[in-house]
This record gives structure tokens, C-alpha cells and sequence, in this order.
């Protein structure tokens, strides 16, 4: 037996901002959206990656995640963002670094603090 995916659930306030990271600024697409309960939820998938939102203020305003994306081309992710979107770049990682521990690392972080760091093995 084997795991072989593990899918987070992010929370927030406004569903939208999730879907304004993750589809139009990193190129998920969304594969399921359901707004007719007390929690809005969405399915969003790029890849073999598969993250569900969920609207959520309660739970959103508890939990603001960190969450990491592994990636065979940085320099392509980070070009695009800086070029398309600067202003989700984190301030504390606004460019491509090397990690102590071996992977290239910079980070975007949308208007509800939910951060993103976008890594590749060095």
C-alpha cells in the first residue's frame, strides 16, 4: 500500500482571492465549484496537483497556511509573476534565492496572508 497524493484544504474569508492566486496567477484550472451551501468549495487542479478551497471566515481567520509548490523551472514561474503580477510578490521573498537547504525558493502571498512558496531542487 501507498499514499500517493496529499491534498490541502485552504480556508478563506472570499473564495475568490484562492481562485485569483492559484487559477489566473498560477495557471490552475478550476475542476469543481459548488456556492449553494454555508461553505462555497472549490476543486483546483494543475499537473498532478489538486488543492480544495474552501470558504470559510471563521475557519480562514484561524488558519493562514503556508504552503509549498515544487516546480522544474523557477526562473519560468518567477518571470511570469514578476512580469504579470509583482505585487503578490512576499516582501520577504521577492526574488529567486538559494536555500540553505538546497532548493531555489522565492514566495507570493495573497491579500488574506495565505503564502505561497514556489521551490526547485538545486
Amino acid at each position: 500500500m501507498q499514499f500517493t497524493k496529499l491534498i490541502p484544504t485552504i480556508f478563506y474569508t472570499d473564495m475568490g482571492v484562492g481562485l485569483q492566486l492559484f487559477v489566473d496567477i498560477l495557471g490552475f484550472e478550476l475542476a469543481y465549484r459548488d456556492d449553494t451551501g454555508d461553505q462555497p468549495f472549490g476543486i483546483i487542479k494543475r499537473d498532478t496537483l489538486v488543492i480544495h478551497l474552501v470558504e470559510n471566515r471563521e475557519w480562514a481567520l484561524k488558519d493562514r497556511p503556508q504552503v509549498r509548490l515544487e516546480t522544474d523551472d523557477i526562473e519560468a514561474v518567477y518571470q511570469q509573476v514578476k512580469d504579470r503580477h509583482p505585487e503578490w510578490l512576499h516582501p520577504n521573498a521577492n526574488e529567486v534565492r538559494l536555500q540553505p537547504w538546497g532548493a531555489l525558493e522565492f514566495a507570493l502571498r495573497d491579500t488574506e496572508d495565505v503564502c505561497v512558496i514556489i521551490q526547485q531542487p538545486a
